[in-house]
């Protein structure tokens, strides 16, 4: 059974946002990563690079498939997780937690307003 913290907020493509002041660290939920299964390779934007929501911004690879990665909210790349590109089954072992991908300094903090809760995220997955 996925995993769903309920201090987070989610998007219909299976990304996770927490929000702390202005800045939002994001990843993929657990669901995401049961989904694609072993995670061989994470693709991660650059430091400095504004992001529209919903643009595509990484990518992530697994035995099975890939995946693109989408923004959840519109904002400026200040950090990525850089250990995800040698160690990239963090995101299976700890998705919520050493498994965060990027953080962004948003641009348009109302968009968080259209985030998915906890329960709808969970509701989704049926």
């Amino acid at each position: 059974m996925s995993k769903t913290p309920d201090d987070l907020r989610y998007t219909e493509s299976h990304e996770w946002v927490r929000i702390e002041g202005d800045v939002a660290t994001i990843g993929i939920t657990d669901h995401a990563q049961e989904a694609l299964n072993d995670i061989v390779y994470v693709e991660l934007p650059k430091k400095g690079v504004e992001l529209p929501k919903g643009k595509e911004f990484g990518v992530v690879e697994s035995v099975k498939s890939v995946s693109d990665l989408y923004m959840p909210l519109s904002g400026k790349v200040v950090d990525v997780n850089g250990e995800l590109e040698d160690e990239p089954e963090m995101l299976n072992e700890d998705p919520y937690g050493k498994g965060w991908i990027i953080r962004v300094k948003l641009s348009k903090p109302e968009e968080a307003d259209e985030l998915w809760d906890a329960k709808r995220y969970a509701a989704t997955l049926g």
